[in-house]
């Protein structure tokens, strides 16, 4: 269900110094690093590569939303969940699209929940 996790950090590379030293035991590794809005990304993995941990610069100020990933099974499930949320009347961040910046065949939604975190439904084709 849950695809990848993102956290708004004070300093991006103090925080991953931190979690590649403290947690190298379970395999925490960089996987990528690339600009982002505000300042640099960089996407962690465990042994398998795959970044599933991305620390990002703050941005919002005061409450610091989640960004929360759920793994979806195609990209017409993409396409449906950008649907339900229009017709729901929820704020779209980004309309479904690729995401080559992430990795070829990223495909993504990405929309606020209630609570003001940015929520996003991915597939990926490799």
């Amino acid at each position: 269900m849950l695809d990848h996790l993102a956290l708004q950090v004070a300093d991006v590379d103090g925080t991953a110094g931190f979690y590649t030293t403290v947690f190298a035991s379970l395999g925490v590794r960089e996987a990528m690093r690339f600009p982002g809005q505000g300042g640099t990304v960089v996407g962690l993995s465990g042994p398998d590569g795959f970044p599933k941990l991305w620390l990002g610069p703050l941005v919002d100020r005061g409450d610091r939303p989640v960004h929360l990933a759920l793994t979806a099974p195609s990209r017409e499930a993409v396409d449906a969940v950008h649907s339900a949320a229009v017709a729901a009347g929820t704020e779209i961040l980004h309309a479904p699209r690729l995401w080559p910046e992430y990795h070829p065949g990223y495909y993504g939604v990405f929309l606020r929940d209630p609570d003001g975190n940015n929520v996003e439904a991915v597939h990926h084709t490799f």
